[in-house]
């Protein structure tokens, strides 16, 4: 079954573009050229949401606090401000990601395919096994090496379900601080490194292997392997 894709932008042609864009990419696509619209569109049910913030009759944000209560598929902004606290303000409206216009169409495509196989893996498995020993059971959030179980704190165990559900995809720290922090914290990104030594410290000392790998100047990831 194709994945279904509401688009909304109140310029046509963008909607156009990325209705065919999409088609030929095998998804289905809904498209809605203004708020109100969008609104009705989102009682199909789409799989994702590209949400434009700036539209005449009821602008992005308005939309995304209307339907955000009845709706938990990801939602994209498409935005044409770089400025910091647009992006905020989207995501702590309940927004899963942004991008900013002009856009590359193949970095758009990449990004919801991210989102849908993230959304995928969280709605049909719980639980992960690595190496058979290992294993991650994300409804209770609990981490076992040998049936024993690794006590990890809210943060490790955070940082350890972004990275090992995007197994093999390179996150650096300010973007791991963004999504386990949140844009709104205070503080820095270098407590990431210190959360994810402290991850390293308690999965060797349980005789497990490390699993999350330092790309040396880039950020991190789980190995895959």
């Amino acid at each position: 079954m194709r994945e279904r894709i509401l688009i909304v932008d109140d310029e046509v042609d963008i909607v156009k573009m990325l209705s065919r864009y999409f088609n030929m990419r095998n998804y289905d696509t809904i498209t809605a050229t203004g708020g109100r619209e969008a609104i009705k569109k989102v009682e199909m049910k789409p799989d994702i949401i590209l949400l434009d913030i700036n539209m005449p009759d009821i602008d992005g944000l308005s939309v995304l606090k209307t339907i955000r209560e009845y709706i938990s598929c990801p939602i994209l902004f498409l935005t044409a401000s770089a400025e910091d606290a647009d992006k905020v303000k989207g995501l702590m409206a309940g927004a899963d990601d942004y991008i900013v216009k002009p856009f590359s169409l193949d970095e758009l495509g990449a990004r919801v395919a991210a989102h849908l196989r993230r959304e995928h893996r969280h709605n049909t498995s719980t639980q992960l096994s690595f190496d058979g020993d290992f294993v991650i059971n994300y409804s209770d959030r609990s981490i076992y090496f040998q049936n024993s179980r690794i006590p990890f704190a809210k943060k490790e165990f955070d940082i350890i379900e972004l990275l090992s559900q995007n197994a093999g995809h390179v996150f650096d720290r300010e973007r791991i601080y963004e999504k386990i922090w949140g844009y709104d914290s205070e503080g820095e990104s270098s407590v990431v490194a210190e959360h994810i030594r402290r991850i390293r410290s308690k999965l060797t000392l349980c005789g497990a292997k490390p699993y999350i790998e330092t790309i040396w100047g880039v950020g991190y990831k789980w190995k895959t392997q």
